[in-house]
């Protein structure tokens, strides 16, 4: 059962991984003009979904009064993920 659980867990962070890569690649290759405003809107709505959790993060911490470490691994999977979100909502609205 412990083999099945590290496993999965592999397979989750090998997810990550290619997540960010893709978040990457999507945003170095130029495309077309449709292409652009797909990638230039969920850019914006991903960039407006971190700064949120962001600022989550500094009121936590100036609530329990000690600094809350934020692990950057986890914070580039969930950048990753809210960017893959919202192209796949664009890409579908828009075509794609």
């Amino acid at each position: 059962m412990e083999k099945i659980g590290l496993v999965l867990f592999a397979a989750f962070i090998l997810g990550l991984i290619l997540l960010d890569l893709g978040m990457v690649v999507s945003l170095v290759i130029p495309g077309d003009e449709r292409k652009q405003m797909i990638v230039w809107k969920a850019s914006a709505y991903t960039l407006l979904g971190v700064t949120g959790s962001l600022i989550l993060n500094i009121v936590q911490s100036l609530i329990q009064m000690d600094p809350v470490l934020i692990n950057p691994f986890i914070k580039l999977g969930s950048t990753a993920t809210i960017y893959f979100a919202f192209l796949l909502y664009y890409k579908r609205k828009y075509g794609g």
